[in-house]
């Protein structure tokens, strides 16, 4: 029996409140059901406080609207999300070598929800990983994590010597704070007054924070600092520059700005700035019109142009909208990579006077995004989400292309930008779909060079691929006979550390070496790691136990020669059911789509409702 649907609240496999989100579709079902599933049926006799709540008067503490006789059902709901929102989740990692082929640090983000504080609480875990020589790898993980609290984002320096923790500022008086860690010890704190520059930028799209290779210039993105604004007094008349406060005046809103919509509304233009660890000192990029916004900064292998970053046009594509339009989870809106100087470079070190300050990479593409440099410098590799700019669409098939990075430095004449991996427009079935690219790690590359690793959606489920930049050669590497979603986490030199979930599996990590005694090529054995979390409560392990999923491949009912090869190929669904399913009614996911798919991954709020005996259906589509 089909009882409910749902379609707001989810994005793909991240939402950006699951506490919220699992509590409101529980809402959602509850009201809608026509009849409860068989083990959350009303019992017959009500509990004696079930009993004193119904012959309560209203005000004396039942709250409104609440059905006093289904206040157990609603406790027992309540305890069953606080055990789900427990269980921690795994987010960032890093892996660091050592002068030991054999062994190597890693260090897991950690995040539990707090349903008192309704906040995120972060960790992190530390494990030492000991390799055998049959490819086999243990890890030793600390007794106890270590909490970062007030921490906006946690970023290792390239050797792992050191580390910065960014602390944004929680009111718009107090300064930004970089600390730098090194063995045992806070190095230097820096604090930076809001008038240089607002919080960093850590959420994952324009957020770059970015050590050069001697670690000791960081170059991040944050907010621009805020502008001046008119000052009036009570005749009406602007107030130029006065030393002393004047309490029979007032500062005006001054001039509106656009902001680029959903979690940004709040937030001023990014901007570019670079800090020197030793000295403290912060210098803003200069020569970038504020009609771009600044994003995903790294460091180039260059003496006259030090820094390669992403700008998004205030313009939208196609469509010529003369203002921002939202930026969340849409890959449609147009940029580009700039190169410009490191502003801390001496005179004599700066690009000559006949050279421009800010010089665009990719003038012929209508998107560029997630650069990154190979170890030898020869190439800037970044994909593209061009195909969604040029249709609208909030987003389509990706593709990645390189430039080759001049080796003196000169970017002078038009630089060549050449395919990758172009974009698929149809896929035959069960054929590499194309690239779906979220994000690729800060240094992605296998020990050749030429290897990136990075995760991208197929259909129902996210996958592990490898990609030769110089042949162009992709190759799926994690477990291609298991529906379940993978993710690449971390890089240990050959090695890969992954997590892995599906609808009805907990996020496990593991550890993956390529086989090298078989003749396939791309060939992976994936040793799974000792989870250091505590196995979940046994209710929650026998709900996950007791359920299974599947991805189903829907047909279109009315195939036609004269469809276009794409409109012909099925569609996905991907069903959850437990053991009762025939009697259980079934909640209908529908937020796969369009432009994008709600992958086979562990969903916190998905798991919440099917525990409470429903069945579901995520829908997804091409």
């Amino acid at each position: 029996m089909l009882v409910a649907v749902v379609s707001s609240g989810i994005r793909g496999s991240h939402s950006s409140c699951p506490v919220a989100s699992a509590a409101n579709l529980s809402l959602r079902a509850s009201s809608a059901r026509a009849r409860a599933p068989t083990s959350l049926r009303r019992r017959s006799k009500v509990s004696l406080r079930s009993k004193a709540m119904a012959s309560a008067h209203p005000s004396q503490g039942l709250p409104s609207g609440m059905d006093p006789s289904m206040v157990d059902e609603y406790a027992s709901q309540s305890k069953l999300l606080q055990e789900f929102v427990k269980i921690p989740s795994i987010g960032k990692a890093w892996v660091f070598t050592s002068k030991d082929e054999n062994a190597s640090r890693a260090m897991v983000s950690v995040s539990q929800s707090d349903l008192l504080a309704n906040k995120k609480r972060s960790f992190l875990l530390n494990a030492h990983i000991s390799k055998s020589s049959s490819k086999s790898a243990s890890f030793q993980w600390s007794p106890f994590p270590v909490e970062m609290t007030g921490v906006s984002a946690v970023v290792p320096s390239p050797s792992g010597e050191k580390l910065l923790l960014v602390r944004n500022a929680e009111d718009d008086e107090s300064p930004t704070k970089l600390e730098i860690w090194g063995p045992c010890q806070l190095e230097n704190e820096i604090h930076v007054a809001r008038s240089v520059h607002g919080s960093l930028y850590a959420d994952g799209w324009f957020e770059g924070i970015s050590w050069n290779q001697e670690e000791t210039l960081i170059a991040y993105v944050a907010e621009e600092p805020p502008q001046s604004k008119p000052e009036f007094n009570d005749s009406g008349y602007k107030k130029e520059g006065s030393s002393q406060k004047d309490y029979k005046s007032w500062k005006g809103q001054g001039d509106t700005e656009d902001n680029w919509g959903e979690t940004y509304c709040n937030k001023r233009i990014p901007a570019l700035f670079v800090a020197n660890i030793s000295s403290g000192e912060v210098r803003a990029l200069k020569g970038i019109p504020r009609s771009l916004s600044a994003g995903q900064v790294i460091w180039a292998p260059s003496s006259s142009y030090s820094l390669v970053f992403v700008a998004w046009s205030d313009d939208n594509g196609f469509q010529e909208t003369p203002r921002k339009l939202g930026i969340k989870y849409c890959y449609n809106r147009p940029c580009a990579l700039y190169a410009t100087a490191d502003p801390f470079k001496e005179e004599a070190d700066k690009p000559s006077s006949n050279t421009a300050a800010l010089v665009k990479l990719t003038a012929d593409l209508s998107s560029a995004f997630f650069p990154r440099f190979s170890p030898d410098g020869k190439y800037l590799v970044f994909i593209s989400a061009s195909c969604a700019v040029d249709t609208g669409a909030h987003n389509a098939t990706n593709s990645m292309h390189k430039i080759d990075w001049p080796t003196d430095g000169k970017l002078e004449g038009s630089l060549g930008v050449s395919d990758v991996v172009p974009t698929v427009m149809c896929p035959q079935d069960g054929c590499f779909p194309g690239m779906y690219c979220s994000g690729i790690l800060r240094f992605p590359w296998l020990s050749d060079g030429r290897t990136m690793i990075l995760s991208s959606a197929w259909g129902s489920k996210e996958v592990i691929l490898s990609v030769n930049v110089a042949s162009g050669e992709v190759s799926r590497i994690s477990p291609q006979d298991s529906d379940y979603s993978w993710n690449v986490l971390a890089l240990d030199n050959n090695n890969i550390l992954a997590v892995s979930s599906s609808l009805v599996t907990l996020p496990q990590m593991y550890y993956g070496s390529e086989d090298s005694h078989t003749d396939k090529s791309c060939q992976w054995d994936w040793q799974e790691i000792p989870s250091p979390f505590p196995k979940p409560s046994d209710k929650v392990s026998s709900l996950l136990a007791d359920h299974k999923f599947s991805v189903i491949k829907i047909p279109v009912s009315n195939p036609s020669d004269k469809l276009p090869d794409g409109a012909n190929l099925p569609f996905e669904a991907i069903f959850v059911s437990g053991k009762d399913s025939a009697s259980s009614p079934t909640i209908v996911v529908l937020h796969g789509g369009p432009h994008s798919v709600y992958p086979s991954s562990y969903s916190r709020s998905l798991a919440f409702l099917y525990a409470l005996g429903y069945n579901l259906l995520v829908v997804n589509y091409r």
